[in-house]
């Protein structure tokens, strides 16, 4: 495991992270590694989404068909 070290984490940012970890029961440090981890992760979405079929549906069709969705609730 590496180490990382932060500087100039703003005060806002790091009350609302150890508002977090204590809402979740873990250490400020645990809590930021967790959500650094999650993150990352979004850098694989775009290779992902190259290799899903298009289907050739457009935006305003699925943002239609969640409204409808939405209303049946």
């Amino acid at each position: 495991m590496n180490t990382l070290y932060l500087r100039n984490v703003p005060d806002d940012v790091l009350d609302r992270l150890k508002l977090l970890s204590a809402r979740e029961g873990l250490s400020v440090s645990a809590m930021a590694v967790r959500e650094l981890a999650e993150s990352t992760r979004r850098a694989d979405n775009a290779a992902l989404l190259r290799y899903l079929p298009d289907l050739e549906v457009s935006i305003s069709e699925v943002v239609a068909a969640l409204d409808e969705a939405r209303t049946e609730v």
